[in-house]
């Protein structure tokens, strides 16, 4: 309970602000002699006050009397028996004997009077000063409040930690659903190719047997137009005279009893062309390795600056050489092409980029110049993809179309379709798809073309 002596209760009175009825704060005395809250002064009647040179127009509560601005003065002596009764108040009694409690029993943990420490319930007890023991104990608080300190401390960084888990697991997982994603539109490409070139196929030997056929049926209708025909004379000679039946009978009869029906050939009508899309779906790879083909380099085709390897399969490029002259060579572009040529067929091949920054990689004709620059598009006769350090990578289409490719290619793989006219790249470290060019009608053999600049060399995988 609060201290509540008559003493205390005699001197709170004296402190009370009549105008608001609680303590006073910041205690004012005005020129009458009464005291109030300056808060209270300030806003007596809502603060309507009339201000002339020297007095305001308002009077004291109690008596009445104009206050005078200028008497307003702080009452530190009231102030400061505020204090005391404030702290007087806060102080707690002993509930059974009224008394300060000015002792601590360490044994039962309580704050005790002296005549507590004198009862049966605490003889006997560890007693102490409140004032001796105080600063151990809080000391000791004081200690709990430093440990306790750390573990927020503790708890505030393992929170930080936390969302910093959070937001690396949100952005790791939009890149897992990004890639996710990629990957299915690069399947998708690949898929939507493989179709088109399926159905050029499919197409391609549906007209090749209805040809076939459909000339077949033409020869049967001119036979049968010449058996009509024959009919008709043998009819017209059997309801003629005698005379007339039996003129070149014999000649007649060998003539037409020799004839025969000449049937076209029996065509199968199953078409051959046939697509197991499980396989494409779950094994794209496995689907190159099965046309996958050995290329590599002809020396003869090689820029001066181009330097071979002995197994033809490397290149890079540094100084020129003296090489034999001949028309076969690329004399201005660093190019070289590879041995094989192609015609037909659908085949495959590999090219480890490494680490260089500036490449050109696909097939040419067989025809495409080599004394001069030239620009690498399909309307030159060359269907490649480039790498260049200002531009990136690029699809040396008319004009170039930007690739936005996400890491860098280190292994490409080339696809070439010679009857479906289609020239395809891969991102074999991925498995995803980067470039198809547009159907083309290729007019002369394919091989495998290749532009190398200083600092990238490769090499092509054998199958």
């Amino acid at each position: 309970m609060m201290a509540s002596s008559p003493a205390i209760r005699k001197m709170r009175k004296e402190a009370i602000c009549t105008i608001c009825q609680e303590l006073m704060t910041e205690p004012t005395s005005i020129n009458c002699g009464h005291s109030f809250c300056r808060p209270c002064i300030d806003n007596i009647n809502g603060q309507q006050h009339l201000m002339t040179s020297f007095i305001w127009l308002v009077r004291c509560p109690l008596c009445q009397t104009p206050i005078q601005k200028e008497s307003l003065r702080p009452n530190k002596h009231l102030e400061n028996l505020i204090e005391s009764i404030r702290e007087l108040e806060q102080e707690r009694l002993c509930e059974e004997h009224g008394e300060q409690l000015h002792l601590f029993c360490e044994d039962d943990g309580q704050l005790i009077c002296w005549c507590c420490e004198r009862s049966p319930r605490h003889r006997g007890h560890n007693t102490a000063l409140v004032k001796d023991i105080c600063p151990g104990y809080k000391e000791k608080l004081q200690e709990v409040v430093t440990q306790l300190k750390r573990v927020q401390e503790l708890c505030a960084s393992a929170k930080l930690f936390t969302r910093e888990q959070i937001n690396e697991w949100e952005e790791n997982i939009e890149l897992r659903r990004q890639k996710i994603q990629s990957d299915f539109r690069n399947l998708h490409n690949f898929l939507h190719e493989e179709e088109k070139a399926y159905l050029w196929r499919l197409e391609t030997e549906r007209e090749q047997l209805l040809k076939r056929l459909q000339a077949g049926e033409a020869s049967l209708d001119k036979q049968n137009l010449e058996l009509q025909n024959l009919l008709l004379e043998l009819e017209k000679k059997c309801q003629g005279s005698a005379q007339n039946l039996l003129q070149d009978v014999k000649d007649t009869l060998s003539r037409n009893s020799d004839v025969t029906l000449q049937l076209p050939d029996i065509c199968c009508l199953e078409p051959q062309t046939a697509c197991n899309v499980s396989e494409l779906y779950f094994d794209v790879k496995e689907m190159f390795k099965s046309i996958q083909v050995s290329v590599t380099l002809d020396p003869d085709t090689a820029h001066p600056e181009l330097k071979l390897s002995e197994d033809q399969r490397q290149v890079s490029r540094g100084d020129a050489q003296e090489k034999h002259p001949n028309s076969r060579r690329f004399c201005t572009l660093p190019c070289v092409l590879g041995c094989e040529g192609f015609t037909s067929g659908r085949h495959y091949f590999e090219v480890c980029m490494g680490e260089g920054t500036a490449w050109d990689i696909g097939v040419c004709l067989e025809n495409v110049q080599r004394d001069r620059n030239i620009n690498p598009d399909p309307q030159s006769g060359f269907w490649a993809i480039r790498l260049s350090e200002p531009n990136g990578y690029l699809a040396l289409t008319s004009p170039p179309t930007p690739l936005p490719l996400r890491e860098r290619t280190l292994l490409v793989g080339v696809f070439l379709d010679c009857e479906a006219g289609l020239v395809s790249f891969y991102n074999m470290k991925t498995g995803s798809h980067i470039f198809t060019f547009p159907r083309a009608s290729f007019s002369d053999t394919l091989r495998p073309y290749f532009q190398v600049n200083h600092f990238s060399p490769f090499f092509l995988l054998p199958p």
